[in-house]
This record gives C-alpha cells, sequence and structure tokens, in this order.
C-alpha cells in the first residue's frame, strides 16, 4: 500500500453534496475571530457572547452581557440564537469554547459559531470592556 492510498483511505474526500464531513446537512461551521472583531460586534449589539468559564472566573470579571453556560454543564438549549447576530463562544485562554462549540453543533446548530482567539485574556488585553 502506498502512502497515498493509505492517506486517502483514512482521511475521507471532502463532501461534494451540500453535506458536512460528518454526514449531516447544514450551513454550520465554527470559526475563530480576533478579540477587534468581537469588541466591535458587541459594541455595536451585534453579538450573543457565551462565556464558558466555570462560574469562578466569570465571578472574578467577564464581557458585559456575557451569557454564563460552563463547560463543565454545557447546554445547547441555553445558548440563545438571535437572527442578525454573530454567535460568540469564549473561554479564558481560547481552547475550552472548542469542545463547547462542538458540543452545539451536534445538537444540530446549523449556524456559525465563532470562537474567541485568545479568550477572556485576549479581549482584556485588547481593550474590551470588563465587569467584575
Amino acid at each position: 500500500m502506498t502512502l497515498c492510498s493509505l492517506f486517502r483511505r483514512l482521511i475521507p474526500a471532502a463532501p461534494s453534496d451540500g453535506q458536512r464531513a460528518d454526514g449531516q446537512s447544514g450551513a454550520g461551521r465554527i470559526d475563530r475571530i480576533d478579540p477587534t472583531t468581537a469588541i466591535g460586534w458587541q459594541a455595536k449589539g451585534e453579538a450573543v457572547i457565551v462565556d464558558v468559564r466555570e462560574p469562578h472566573e466569570h465571578a472574578a470579571g467577564h464581557i458585559p452581557g456575557a451569557i454564563l453556560n460552563p463547560l463543565s454543564r454545557f447546554d445547547p438549549s441555553r445558548v440563545p440564537t438571535e437572527a442578525g447576530k454573530h454567535l460568540i463562544f469564549h473561554c479564558q485562554g481560547g481552547m475550552r469554547c472548542g469542545p463547547a462549540a462542538e458540543r452545539m453543533m451536534a445538537a444540530g446548530h446549523t449556524g456559525t459559531i465563532n470562537r474567541l482567539s485568545g479568550g477572556f485574556a485576549a479581549w482584556v488585553k485588547a481593550g474590551g470592556p470588563v465587569e467584575r
């Protein structure tokens, strides 16, 4: 078996019929956004922000208006999706929001979920507003 044929067997071809790679239909995807973009969307009222950190982290400081839905007990049904608004998931450093976004997609979300690159730490560093 050649290396190329092994890769073809291990990595399926991209779907070409409107199906996602996981076999489900829909246009949902997970993107990463920089803090400046997120701050701009939030300032214009164009974002729904979901904080997947734990309650003690949220209490120490959070993005104004962010909805707490900790990864440890993440519930996709508690994530509001508002037409015309960008859905942003964030954690402290940008890692935990990935599994939360995957759970949201697995629950049937078909829109775009934007992961905040660098998380809350990057938001603060970029000058985003913080409530304590």
